[in-house]
């Protein structure tokens, strides 16, 4: 079969046995360093997806995606015909309205302060993953039994378990024969939910009826907002513009950018320099692969003379030896994604063997987001621009040694020889 001349020297060099065992040394150090970047750049960007996506799942799985409230102190009133106007919109999927406020939680002479959120059970599963996240008691909430939904980390606190009960005060005033006081309620713990210790969500939100809630805060029939479920995360924005151009300016619309999108824009530009700083890895091996071509240049001297009386032509110097660069890179590109996939992949289970190994505990579930296991993430796109890269640092570490050869004058390499 024909085959390009060349490519046909080029892989006859790359197969050879040099005589110069250095040379062979460096070209397979110079492949091991292109894999060994690749690999790790792989693995640490899945990584890098895994936790993200934690994150991502924790938070967004209780916090608010969109929420439409009013632009003042008065409540919002006529949420069923709101509700029905959020449905309308592109990517709206449910709607549940809730009253939120201040109070503090006093158990066993032990006060606390807590966000109350007061919410309809059956519309709140519509919107949050709270309800499945209740590991004791239910997460049922009738009115006028005064129920109570708190967070792990608070009911460690304060020593609470389902059927405790507790005193709830707010700020609102009660007008009594002995004076004005605070208004408290007491409440019957009926449900614990975990989501994660390091999000402090656990410590300072509390879930009661949504009628509870309104009668506490003496809101009547109304509520403090209405909370939104998407279809997609990443519409919220876009969503939230829309409606404050419908909506009059009595209502204010947010969305969880301002909340979270700083944690978010952080997450994801540590990621991406973390991968240029480790493309400084597959930048050092392609150095080296400049530094193995410029020797065998050297050592092809008289080879390269021969060829060129006989006719070849400096372009195809030229990519006889682009040939063996490109060979070296992509054989330490496939190595590298090869090993870097299978890395990634079973991380969790390599963390898992050294932790039982060790004896220790390499990811506490109290310091990283309630995540006892290494996630890991692969994403395809993250895998083909580090081949592109790979490949075209070694691509471009070829050139100089490649157009060295092209240039050398055939009676000079012969005069010595």
């Amino acid at each position: 079969m024909f085959r390009p001349l060349a490519l046909c020297i080029g892989l006859r060099y790359t197969r050879a046995k040099r005589r110069n065992h250095f040379i062979s040394f460096i070209s397979f150090t110079s492949m091991i360093g292109i894999a060994l970047g690749v690999m790790v750049l792989i693995t640490v960007l899945s990584v890098m997806n895994g936790f993200d996506q934690e994150i991502r799942s924790r938070i967004f799985s209780i916090a608010t995606q969109v929420a439409i409230t009013s632009s003042n102190i008065s409540p919002i009133a006529d949420t069923q015909k709101l509700s029905q106007t959020a449905l309308r919109q592109t990517h709206v999927l449910a709607t549940a309205p809730f009253v939120t406020g201040q109070g503090l939680i006093v158990s066993q002479d032990q006060p606390h302060p807590i966000l109350l959120t007061g919410v309809l059970p059956d519309r709140e599963r519509q919107v949050s993953e709270i309800p499945s996240k209740v590991v004791a008691g239910k997460f049922t909430l009738l009115p006028g039994q005064y129920g109570i939904v708190v967070g792990e980390e608070l009911a460690a606190e304060l020593g609470l378990y389902v059927g405790d009960k507790i005193n709830v005060i707010t700020p609102q005033l009660s007008f009594t024969p002995t004076g004005i006081l605070p208004r408290f309620k007491t409440f019957t713990v009926s449900g614990i939910f975990r989501v994660g210790r390091s999000f402090g969500f656990e410590s300072s939100i509390a879930y009661i009826n949504l009628q509870d809630a309104q009668a506490l805060f003496q809101l009547g029939r109304g509520v403090t907002g209405l909370r939104l479920k998407l279809d997609d995360l990443f519409t919220a924005p876009q969503v939230s513009l829309a409606f404050s151009k419908q909506l009059s300016p009595a209502y204010q619309v947010t969305d969880w950018t301002s909340t979270y999108g700083s944690l978010m824009y952080a997450i994801s530009l540590e990621k991406q320099m973390m991968f240029f700083i480790l493309l400084l890895l597959i930048a050092i091996s392609a150095f080296n692969l400049v530094s193995s071509l410029m020797m065998v240049v050297t050592d092809k001297q008289s080879d390269i003379a021969i060829l060129r009386t006989l006719g070849a032509t400096p372009s195809t110097i030229l990519g006889i030896f682009m040939v063996q660069g490109c060979i070296i890179g992509l054989l330490g590109t496939v190595i590298g994604v090869i090993s870097g996939l299978l890395l990634a992949f079973y991380a969790s289970s390599i963390v898992g063997f050294l932790e039982h190994l060790l004896h220790t505990e390499i990811l506490a579930s109290n310091v990283y987001f309630f995540v006892d296991k290494l996630p890991s993430k692969i994403e395809s796109t993250d895998v083909i621009h580090i081949c592109f890269a790979a490949l075209g640092m070694s691509l471009l570490a070829t050139i100089y040694p490649a157009l060295k050869a092209a240039r050398i004058p055939p009676a000079e390499a012969l005069r010595y020889e």
